[in-house]
């Protein structure tokens, strides 16, 4: 390995292939919530986690790791979590 490794985070898997990044961890979110809602740092470490886990793995350019983790589950928690009181 040259230079400084890099691993991407996308929400875009489409473009991610086009550009032929050297790591990407996909995450199939809406554009903007790469590392899902605002103040919930539970996913957004282990989003971080996985993208180095990512980095660290990745055996061949162009690497896309699926990150399987539903849109809707990351809001029904944020909202959960929000009507408890409790801050993200």
């Amino acid at each position: 390995m040259r230079g400084i490794p890099t691993v991407s985070i996308t929400v875009a898997r489409d473009v991610t292939e086009r550009l032929k990044l050297p790591r990407a961890v996909f995450l199939p979110w809406p554009m903007g919530h790469h590392f899902g809602v605002p103040f919930h740092r539970d996913l957004q470490r282990r989003v971080l986690l996985e993208a180095f886990r990512t980095l660290e793995t990745a055996s061949e350019s162009g690497t896309i790791r699926d990150l399987i983790i539903r849109w809707a589950d990351v809001r029904r928690e944020a909202k959960t979590l929000s009507a408890q009181g409790l801050k993200l």
